[in-house]
């Protein structure tokens, strides 16, 4: 069976919307369902220490399933015979390796590591998120933090 350009184009366009769709935010302005109506902790304090690097993206097996079965899709309309199962299973193979790869890519972000001197007892906190803040040693912020020591993020003041 031979696939249509247009059938591999939608399988495509549905790969990449569950890929990206899979996203979860790591800024410092957007807020989650969970945080609408739910009283925070706030705490003020200095950042002392701002460090960049990346959030590792996900694996959750989406990427790989989709493109595993787009990669036998494709493998799918090369060859006949025994030539044609080699190529659909080879096809699966590198499209699942792909797909994993490009899972792994879209769902990683930029971060800054944020170490913040807490006003209240003076201890040193780190929050990873976002870097859609930026922050600078020295400047004044709040950390707001999800009851039972959840997810938090820094903000200026």
């Amino acid at each position: 069976m031979k696939y249509s350009t247009l059938t591999i184009c939608a399988a495509a366009t549905l790969a990449a919307t569950v890929f990206t769709g899979c996203v979860e935010s790591i800024s410092g302005n957007t807020f989650s369902r969970e945080e609408a109506r739910m009283a925070q902790e706030m705490y003020e304090g200095t950042v002392v220490d701002v460090r960049e690097g990346k959030v590792e993206g996900n694996q959750s097996g989406i990427g790989a399933i989709g493109g595993g079965a787009m990669g036998g899709a494709v493998g799918h309309t090369i060859g006949g015979g025994s030539g044609n199962v080699v190529a659909t299973v080879g096809g699966a193979v590198i499209g699942a390796l792909a797909g994993n790869a490009i899972e792994k890519g879209v769902t990683g972000a930029h971060a800054y590591q944020i170490t913040v001197k807490l006003d209240t007892n003076g201890k040193n906190i780190v929050v990873t998120q976002g870097t859609d803040i930026n922050f600078v040693v020295g400047q004044r912020v709040r950390v707001i933090v999800f009851p039972n020591g959840g997810k938090s993020r820094v903000q200026p003041l």
